[in-house]
């Protein structure tokens, strides 16, 4: 669905916030795009979208060239941004202003949508608050059906009972002939949610592996002593012992942990590449 071959990007020629990018997206996932504050997630959704261009490189979404914008392209993909807008309209007024351009748009599942996640206020979109409006775009968003969905930073500005009903939300609308990409830094959130995860920092693509590929290649577990430094990735004191992740070297089960991940895979890069990558 998103093939993306030696992608550069920035705003400035000297400093590039991506160099020589490469991805494969396909149907049937939801990914989980994870990196600081101003590591280029949001420039990265964007360029997917056609509302930023590569420096460089190719970029196909959909079998499209985002860039050109065509209406045939738009109408198969979602972008939620982190900063949602709204303009004067009534709920409905909204549906019937921009529904027609998404062919897939299924009025009932809106409604519901609404439904569960607690929008029910009749006024103006404007005159919602800030956490109100997102889900309103959320369910707005989800009712279009379109292929690709992408969202940045979805979690912002929600409370945590909205939190929890929109992973539960997203959970059940996945059908496998769709792509969820979510970027966020806020990675607590994507717990249980998401099956494969992107690390990106300093324009560099440090991981993307499944769910299931990181539980084969990586321990997450409580120790009382700190085991060989040669095998550990990040290692967090804690009031028992120490919470590590490091390489899996005998097939043993544990739970991912994203927060955990995140600070292994870029505080140790080149013994996260030597895991994954080895031949």
């Amino acid at each position: 669905m998103i093939e993306i071959k030696n992608l550069s990007f920035g705003y400035k020629k000297r400093k590039l916030l991506y160099r020589n990018l490469n991805l494969q997206l396909a149907a049937g996932s939801i990914y989980g795009l994870l990196g600081k504050n101003g590591a280029g997630k949001s420039t990265l959704l964007k360029n997917f979208i056609g509302l930023l261009f590569p420096t460089q490189g190719e970029l196909l979404v959909n079998g499209f060239v985002p860039k050109k914008r065509l209406p045939s392209f738009l109408q198969t993909i979602y972008f939620i941004p982190e900063e949602v807008y709204v303009p004067s309209l009534t709920i409905n007024g909204y549906k019937k202003l921009f529904a027609p351009f998404y062919p897939m748009f299924n009025e009932d599942q809106f409604h519901d949508y609404l439904e569960l996640l607690d929008v029910h206020d009749k006024g103006k979109l404007k005159t919602f608050s800030f956490g109100q409006q997102k889900k309103f775009i959320i369910a707005f968003a989800l009712a279009c059906n379109t292929k690709i969905l992408l969202l940045d930073e979805p979690t912002n500005g929600l409370d945590i009972p909205s939190k929890i009903k929109f992973r539960k939300l997203i959970s059940s609308v996945f059908t496998e002939d769709k792509m969820i990409f979510i970027s966020t830094h806020q990675i607590r959130d994507l717990d249980n949610l998401i099956d494969n995860v992107i690390i990106v920092d300093n324009g560099r693509l440090l991981l993307q592996a499944s769910i299931a590929e990181i539980e084969k290649r990586l321990s997450f577990k409580m120790v009382d002593q700190m085991p060989d430094e040669s095998d550990v990735l990040y290692a967090d004191s804690a009031l028992r012992g120490y919470s590590v992740v490091m390489q899996n070297k005998t097939g043993e089960e544990s739970k991912v942990n994203l927060e955990y991940l995140f600070n292994a895979v870029t505080g140790n890069p080149a013994k996260a590449k030597s895991i994954f990558y080895k031949n």
